[in-house]
């Protein structure tokens, strides 16, 4: 069969991939998309969608049992794990169609089958049916990440789980060990210690959530503790010996080593990208620890071959994958545009309570040479967030003492995650803190916080 040609051939359909091609086409291109398993990749599948439909049914389990607060009834309050799960793949079925109209309204050939590079422009896809070449002077690679399995540690479904086996649950965890507490690690642990498992976390730095600032990692390890999760930081599982229904985890912290039973283990610590096999070396593309090596503009060094999202430099989110695909779409398409700045990227973690982020850490700030300013502001202290019922947060922002640049925002508390656009879109307009001073904020609202948080940095916070 005569091989296919086209303007562009992206390799993996996540929301790198998709996005990439649907831009690629609004701008005249010719477009195939390869994808071996499901359109929307991990992200929609079996990562951000369908953790957040989970985390959203604990939450409301979380607020039934706190009916009583709000002067309401609710009895005889229970959970059907099964209908949890079946509503989290529904969600994620929902939106990975969404996915094939897409392709279909942009005109895009969606090709089913695993990719290999076989030579400069030339895709070679093995399908159900055989193999069919692609030929295209522009090849996106967006083939994004899996979990990253330590030896001894590996998932075997049944007594030890990676994030997958943890979105389609066999059972209720009754001891749970989550090992590493990044955003994967944390939200389960948060989704299971909710429904009442009895969860421990093992973290190997010397704290949680160890790319937030420090303050709000301590800040949301206080009240993880509040809701009874146990919390081993500079702690590390050495091996687990399995014999069904039980796990012994060897934990080493501090020199000794000490042995904890549990009935399940979720193994969270990091990802490797999903590179090897495709070819790429083979064409010149450097690759560093599993990650292809491109520059800010997502090239190879290699003609006409760009790699986007988790396949490359982090930090590895969906919605940088995505800024990432349309970036290079245009570039593509002889356009100019901004490269990623991955220091602009938000952050967010949908455990209970929300953990998000933008820019420097204080630590960092300094570490970085700038004289900071740094304002907070608790939410005990706003009227939105005490009539909520939700006053256990903070918001933090740091500035530039000599400019009044905004270097970086952190938060913890609730819908946080959707608070910390407003600082995202100050730093993409590079605001200073008189810009956000002189912003009138709605009342009441929690975004008041932010406006407050900004205000104590110079020492003028109103309600606090």
């Amino acid at each position: 069969m005569a091989a296919r040609s086209f303007d562009v051939v992206v390799i993996g359909a996540g929301p790198g991939g998709y996005v990439a091609a649907i831009r690629a086409a609004q701008l005249g291109k010719s477009v195939a998309i390869v994808e071996r398993e499901n359109l929307g990749g991990i992200c929609l599948n079996w990562g951000c969608i369908p953790t957040k439909a989970l985390l959203r049914s604990a939450e409301v389990f979380h607020l039934m049992h706190r009916a009583k607060e709000f002067g309401l009834t609710a009895d005889k309050i229970g959970f059907d794990l099964d209908a949890v799960v079946k509503r989290s793949r529904k969600v994620a079925g929902q939106l990975s169609g969404g996915i094939g109209h897409l392709m279909k309204k942009n005109k895009i050939t969606v090709v089913m089958g695993s990719a290999k590079l076989t030579g400069k422009g030339k895709v070679t896809v093995t399908t159900d049916k055989g193999t069919e070449d692609l030929t295209a002077p522009n090849i996106i690679v967006a083939t994004g990440a899996r979990a990253r399995e330590l030896p001894g540690l590996e998932a075997d479904g049944d007594l030890v789980w990676t994030y997958r086996h943890a979105l389609q649950p066999g059972r209720m965890p009754k001891k749970l060990l989550v090992i590493g507490s990044g955003a994967i690690g944390i939200e389960f642990a948060s989704f299971f210690n909710t429904l009442g498992a009895d969860v421990t976390v093992v973290e190997v730095l010397d704290r949680i959530l160890p790319v937030e600032d420090a303050e709000i990692s301590a800040f949301a390890k206080k009240q993880f503790e509040k809701q009874g999760m146990k919390i081993m930081e500079k702690s590390m599982v050495k091996k687990l010996d399995r014999a069904a229904p039980k796990v012994t985890a060897h934990i080493e912290r501090g020199g000794k080593t000490e042995q904890h039973e549990f009935d399940t283990v979720i193994s969270a610590v990091g990802i490797v990208a999903n590179t090897e096999g495709l070819g790429l070396e083979e064409l010149g593309a450097k690759i560093d620890r599993s990650f292809v090596v491109t520059d800010q503009y997502c090239r190879t060094g290699v003609e006409g071959l760009y790699v986007i999202g988790d396949a490359t430099n982090g930090p590895w989110l969906a919605h940088k994958a995505s800024h990432e695909g349309v970036m290079v779409a245009e570039l593509i398409a002889g356009g100019h545009p901004h490269a990623v700045d991955p220091s602009s990227i938000a952050g967010c973690t949908y455990c209970h309570p929300q953990v998000a982020s933008v820019g420097l850490t204080e630590a960092k700030a300094k570490d970085a040479g700038y004289e900071v300013k740094v304002g907070r502001f608790p939410f005990i202290g706003n009227g939105k967030a005490i009539a909520l019922g939700e006053p256990e947060g903070m918001i933090k922002t740091i500035f530039d003492a000599k400019t009044g640049e905004l270097l970086g925002a952190h938060m913890v508390g609730a819908e946080v995650t959707e608070l910390i656009q407003g600082y995202v879109v100050g730093r993409q307009l590079e605001t200073t803190e008189e810009d956000l001073m002189n912003t009138v904020f709605p009342h009441p609202t929690l975004s008041e916080m932010m406006h407050e948080s900004v205000l104590d940095a110079y020492g003028r916070a109103l309600h606090f």
